[in-house]
């Protein structure tokens, strides 16, 4: 039986709570004898129920909200699959009933076979259900590196977008990814600055050419500039203008280049106001003059109105621009890989948008570009140089259409037959890229990827096994720690933990980082050397500097850079040994083993307890009650209270393991004026004396860790919760992970190589 499902803290506190059924499977089960007689329901299991379940559990002030008196039917209950698996849990581990009567031992191992094999059992003949992952939007993560390597710039817009939601204790699940107006917004916002900066536009006027001050033209005459063209193409001349108006018709200004008219105009700006007047032409190299030259005076002193007596041109400045629609010379990475042809002619647009606009395209959707999706973006490139704008200036709105697009923004998969939900396909190695990268890098797939997932051969002649193992050791594993490792372990809550300055004067925020740091270089070392998965448990090494090392009380190690050091003393070893996880699962005040017995629950064995139920009382914190005795005695009267008892007094005895670490990790022998008692006796037998002895026993319990990483390593991976169903894919993980010797990358790579991982299905109705 597996250790944890026996533990009656999970069987009790299932009345108060929800249970998850991720980890029930016909493995994890104590063996009944295959041949025994399975109960019928209404002669045997529902007598069962009225007998010992009902006078708790009916009506609609049912303990824990557990109704028996709903399940009429043996069809009734398979329908409630996590009560019954509730109700198997509870029975298994002898907690319920509580009271007598109590059910004898052959009544009750009659109801279990009966849920075991008529309820929860899960039949895998048929082949293994993939499961369906819905249309997933790219977190703030992905978003932030799928920029990054899809373009080019070193920006993280994402960083401003609202926090995501998180399902299943990871922020990458589809259910929870929506898609509020406001994130909309920010894409936009976010789109028009990632243009900009990945795709340079010729812009003249970020430096004029020549630039000089005009003069007010109180008569017929003009203000000139004289300037020296030393390349031939367009150039923008502007006369920056006001008049003082007088007389029946506005004041009119003449534009000449080197003596003769280009332009006349109307100057209708006025009062002091300026406005731009432009002439755009084609100057070959050269000296040349530009003139504003006023035309059409006016002056009547006799007129009865003082301001239509003297019309005047007033010239501030006059500006040249040029030469316009070329490139500076130092072009960003960016816009060099993106812009590959720039047309000359105006017949070479559309083919140089197709030559630009497809490897984008087909990179940022993670799928061929298709032509329709090409054609419409080259339409819109060639209105805005129709509008008189520059190439570059298209292609940047163009940029924006496609990163605004549903095909960058979601991971897209189509299901095989919409009309037969059933349906089962493979994803297509397009497909399958895309979600090897977003689970190993929180990106898009790299040129490698692309290449063989365009040339249809990802899975052959054992492509995919190289490319884990490539990913694995590619900096970009790093996301693994970043988005897995810290959510899984709680480790982003360490930024968000204050503990009581006061009584941890030598915690401090560099200690905090140092902290992070350890967990993060420690796990990633297990990906990138491709340790054992079990060095997670008990790794005698870790990674340390000299501030950490003395928070740790472990001599000789100088220096604030980081390195690996080999652990020789029992009090450190594995995660259990990290001060941020020791830190995360305490108070501000003091240690808390209620939490770390809870996140061992949650994180070694993915059997997480449910809530306390109200009206529990806290732990008195008061002074006078403090000096009466150690925390854990303390906690023992505590558990005298029934309603606390239940849950307590099998989980704290986890937590208790780890008293020897105080509140922010460091080593202690005493809990102020009292010893500190660390030993306990888990519901299994087994028996330890110290953290180092509980660590061996979870060591011991490799089958449980290892379906619980794999449990959630697949979360992870999918972008969904796992349901009833995915056992008989993660027995057949489990069981390929430990015949490779329990590496790393053979746990990875049995994810990819699984039916959730290669397959999808169809929509069922009972799903949302």
């Amino acid at each position: 039986m597996r250790l944890w499902t026996s533990i009656p803290l999970l069987a009790a506190c299932l009345f108060v709570g929800q249970w998850s059924d991720l980890c029930v499977a016909d493995d994890k089960l104590e063996p009944r004898p295959a041949d025994q007689k399975i109960a019928d329901y209404e002669t045997e299991v529902k007598p069962f129920f009225a007998k010992y379940c009902l006078a708790c559990h009916s009506g609609d002030k049912a303990k824990g909200g557990l109704q028996f008196d709903k399940y009429e039917t043996e069809a009734a209950v398979r329908r409630y699959r996590q009560v019954a698996d509730r109700v198997r849990a509870v029975l298994d581990a002898g907690t319920m009933p509580p009271e007598d009567p109590q059910p004898t031992d052959a009544e009750r191992t009659a109801v279990l076979n009966w849920l075991e094999q008529r309820v929860l059992k899960v039949d895998c003949s048929p082949g293994i259900d993939p499961g369906r992952v819905t249309i997933r939007r790219l977190n703030k993560a992905e978003y932030n590196n799928t920029i990054r390597d899809l373009v080019g710039v070193e920006f993280r817009p994402a960083d401003d977008f609202p926090s995501d939601d998180v399902g299943y204790g990871f922020d990458n699940i589809g259910d929870v990814l929506s898609l509020p107006p406001i994130l909309f917004e920010k894409y936009l916002t976010a789109a028009e600055r990632i243009s900009e900066l990945a795709i340079i536009a010729p812009d003249a006027e970020r430096e004029p050419l020549k630039s000089e001050k005009g003069r007010t033209l109180a008569s017929v005459s003009e203000a000139t500039v004289k300037f020296q063209v030393t390349a031939a193409g367009e150039y923008r001349l502007r006369s920056q203008a006001w008049a003082d108006q007088a007389g029946d018709e506005k004041a009119k200004m003449m534009l000449k280049v080197d003596g003769t008219e280009v332009q006349t105009v109307s100057v209708e700006a006025e009062g002091g106001k300026a406005a731009d007047y432009d002439v755009t032409l084609r100057l070959e190299p050269g000296e040349h003059t530009f003139a504003a030259r006023f035309i059409n005076d006016f002056y009547n002193p006799k007129d009865p109105d003082p301001k239509n007596r003297d019309r005047n041109l007033t010239v501030d400045r006059l500006v040249v621009f040029g030469p316009l629609n070329v490139l500076p010379a130092d072009l960003p990475v960016s816009h060099r890989r993106l812009v590959t042809c720039r047309p000359e002619k105006p017949e070479q647009l559309a083919d140089c948008c197709r030559t630009n606009l497809k490897p984008f395209v087909t990179r940022a959707f993670r799928r061929p570009a298709e032509d329709g999706e090409l054609s419409r973006l080259t339409q819109l490139v060639a209105g805005v140089v129709g509008n008189g704008e520059s190439f570059e200036r298209g292609l940047q709105l163009a940029m924006q259409a496609v990163l605004v697009s549903p095909e960058f923004l979601f991971r897209v998969e189509i299901d095989a037959d919409p009309l037969n939900p059933l349906a089962i396909r493979t994803i297509n190695d397009w497909e399958l890229a895309t979600r090897l990268s977003y689970f190993l890098w929180s990106s898009l797939p790299d040129d490698e990827l692309f290449k063989l997932a365009a040339e249809g051969t990802l899975r052959k002649d054992g492509n995919l096994a190289a490319q884990v193992k490539r990913m694995l050791k590619d900096p970009k594993s790093s996301a693994l720690v970043d988005n897995f490792a810290t959510q899984w372990l709680n480790l982003r809550l360490l930024r968000s933990i204050n503990p009581d300055k006061q009584r941890f004067p030598g915690f401090t925020d560099a200690l905090r980082s140092d902290m992070e740091v350890e967990t993060r270089l420690f796990f990633d070392s297990i990906v990138r050397e491709d340790r054992s998965i079990f060095d997670l448990l008990d790794g005698q090494y870790s990674f340390l500097n000299d501030r950490l090392a003395k928070h740790y009380g472990i001599p000789d190690v100088e220096g604030s850079e980081f390195r690996k050091v080999t652990l020789t003393n029992e009090q450190r070893g594995g995660l259990l040994g990290h001060g941020s996880i020791l830190t995360v699962t305490s108070n501000p005040t003091r240690t808390s083993p209620v939490k770390r017995g809870k996140w061992i629950l949650e994180n070694i064995f993915n059997t997480p307890p449910p809530p306390p139920p109200p009206g529990v009382p806290e732990l008195n914190e008061a002074k006078e009650v403090v000096l009466t005795g150690s925390l854990r005695q303390r906690m023992e009267q505590h558990r005298a209270n029934p309603s606390c008892a239940v849950c307590h007094n099998q989980m704290d005895v986890l937590g208790f393991g780890l008293e020897n670490y105080d509140a922010v990790g460091g080593w202690r022998d005493k809990d102020g004026e009292f010893a500190i008692d660390s030993s306990g006796t888990l519901p299994g037998g087994e028996s330890f004396q110290s953290p180092a002895g509980l660590r061996l026993i979870f060591k011991s319990k490799q089958s449980d860790f290892r379906r619980c990483l794999a449990e959630k390593l697949l979360t992870y991976a999918l972008g969904r919760g796992l349901e009833y169903y995915d056992e008989c894919a993660v027995n057949v993980l489990a069981r390929n992970v430990e015949a490779n010797h329990d590496t790393f990358s053979a746990l990875v790579l049995e994810i990819v190589n699984s039916d959730p991982f290669q397959k999808r299905r169809g929509k069922r109705g009972d799903e949302p």
